[in-house]
């Protein structure tokens, strides 16, 4: 029998998510589940990682520049980072971006919240949902949305992405619930949904939020 107390693995050859340039979901290829590591890969001008802060989660991150080269920006300080640089984000409420300053720019980050078991991050039970809506597999996408939603009751994404599922499987009464819940736990949903088409079917619903007159 095969030692399995071990394993070896190239970034090359695990299976990439178009999400966000190009996603190498690393801990999940890999069964890891003592902490989050992940790759982005992308070309000159591709946001490999989108600014946010890890306040939900209380983790500290790790990048490190693997190939070609990027700009960060942290805390409101651009930061040029050749490969072989490695950036600290210790405070969770610090704001982090990224983006490919060259062709074949690979960053690899690394996160867990201090003195906690790990839990698998948000978004990344959010980033394998995008496929299955993409290519029309709402089923599925709603069963896994559902399961986010009782781990994650609290997170607006799940809550989202639920309406979205549901919406395109005609269930509009539940849509609208989830989505008018995602939109007070997190206001930002409120001025995706009018120009999302997974939402088209909820338009006519007056409780369904507006576009802001211009």
């Amino acid at each position: 029998m095969a030692d399995r107390s071990f394993e070896i693995a190239r970034l090359n050859e695990i299976e990439r998510s178009g999400n966000r340039g190009e996603w190498i979901p690393i801990r999940r290829s890999l069964g890891i589940a003592a902490f989050g590591v992940n790759a982005w890969s992308g070309e000159e001008g591709a946001e490999l990682i989108p600014e946010h802060d890890e306040v939900p989660t209380g983790h500290e991150e790790l990048y490190l520049v693997l190939d070609g080269q990027a700009t960060f920006t942290v805390g409101g300080e651009t930061v040029d980072a050749a490969a072989g640089t490695l950036v600290l984000a210790r405070d969770p409420a610090v704001k982090r971006r990224a983006v490919a300053a060259t062709g074949g720019t690979t960053i690899l980050s690394m996160g867990a919240k201090p003195g906690e078991a790990f839990r698998v991050s948000p978004w990344e039970v959010t980033s394998e949902i995008f496929p299955l809506l993409d290519r029309g597999a709402y089923e599925e996408a709603r069963r896994l949305l559902e399961e986010a939603v009782a781990e994650f009751p609290a997170e607006g994404v799940h809550l989202y992405n639920l309406a979205c599922a549901e919406a395109r499987l005609g269930e509009e009464d539940a849509a609208l619930d989830h989505l008018l819940r995602a939109i007070e736990l997190e206001d930002r949903f409120a001025a995706y949904a009018p120009d999302d088409e997974d939402l088209a079917s909820l338009r006519d619903d007056p409780r369904f939020p507006r576009a802001p007159a211009t």
